[in-house]
């Protein structure tokens, strides 16, 4: 099997990761990918680094000539992000290939919109849309985009060593309007503690006794699987996908997007250390039983599969000449 990959993003974000960690995992299986990625972009230097070590796959700058041209040389595009969408749409069409395409994000699509005709043209050339939550497919559905070109595949993270340390952690997304930065440092301040704000979670979660996780939209929640698999207590805006992993209660906290509820919630888990330590060693469960790279990887594989068959199955079959012929 061989895919081509395509992420345009500028950032090392939630779906930049996922894409790095699914080539990782399928060149483990045996299937052989080509990443077209933002030049420059911490993706592309990461994935470049990583294929001249291991020879795996291949990284190249992404465009629209480079995918048509590469299209009909694999068996399947697989679009990451937005952008790649538009380039993967017309690759598809140009390589005669199925498009699979990764929806993380909450808010709604464009698909019902009557004057945005190039909206409905991108959306509908997709074979499958793989959401990475039940939220986000219901908000494809809204959508418009059919029931049966989605499917469910969870973000898969590594499960890291158990955390051991003192530090209130949250992820440095201050940039972003749709993340709640700005609640979270209030919270803290009623709270009475120091929020450290990280762009390296996985060094940074080793020395976190909380996670904090607000947001105001939200497909999933990377970075709280991340903390949860790290045995780490989370507190994590009710929104979105999120309680799809969290369980109130059981293994983190879901609190709504008010500084005093947030602030509440984390002053019961440092003041608290037995349940605190419950909710961590619950967190880590669910990561270990539903979460991993490995569940990702493979869910992803079983899609790549049935689009691959019914494409082929799709296609005309012509006889072969015969002597006489």
């Amino acid at each position: 099997m061989r895919i081509l990959h395509l992420d345009a993003g500028r950032e090392m974000r939630g779906g930049q990761w996922q894409a790095l960690r699914l080539i990782e995992g399928l060149a483990a299986m045996g299937v052989e990918s080509t990443l077209l990625a933002r030049a420059g972009s911490p993706l592309f230097q990461a994935e470049a680094q990583r294929a001249a070590r291991n020879g795996g796959w291949r990284v190249q700058p992404v465009g629209l000539a480079r995918a048509a041209m590469l299209a009909g040389r694999h068996d399947l595009i697989h679009a990451h992000d937005a952008r790649g969408h538009t380039v993967g749409a017309i690759a598809a069409i140009a390589g005669r290939r199925p498009l699979v395409v990764s929806r993380r994000v909450a808010f709604p699509v464009a698909f019902k919109v009557a004057f945005n005709l190039a909206s409905r043209w991108k959306y509908s050339r997709a074979n499958r849309y793989l959401a990475v939550s039940e939220f986000v497919k219901s908000v494809l559905v809204a959508g418009g985009v059919p029931e049966r070109k989605i499917s469910v595949v969870y973000d898969g993270v590594p499960v890291l060593e158990q955390a051991q340390g003192p530090d209130v952690v949250a992820p440095a997304n201050a940039g972003d309007p749709r993340k709640g930065a700005p609640l979270a440092m209030e919270a803290a301040r009623l709270a009475g503690v120091t929020l450290k704000f990280s762009a390296d979670l996985e060094r940074d979660l080793r020395h976190a006794a909380i996670f904090v996780y607000i947001t105001h939209s939200e497909g999933l929640g990377s970075g709280a699987l991340l903390a949860m698999g790290a045995g780490v207590p989370v507190v994590a805006s009710r929104t979105g996908g999120l309680p799809e992993a969290i369980r109130h209660g059981e293994n983190g906290l879901l609190v709504e997007n008010d500084a005093a509820s947030i602030a509440a919630a984390i002053h019961l888990l440092l003041n608290d250390g037995d349940f605190a330590r419950r909710m961590g060693e619950a967190a880590r469960r669910t990561v270990l039983e539903k979460f991993t790279v490995d569940h990702m990887v493979r869910r992803t594989m079983e899609v790549y599969s049935q689009v691959i068959d019914v494409g082929q199955a799709s296609r005309p079959v012509f006889p072969e000449p015969s002597a006489n012929d």
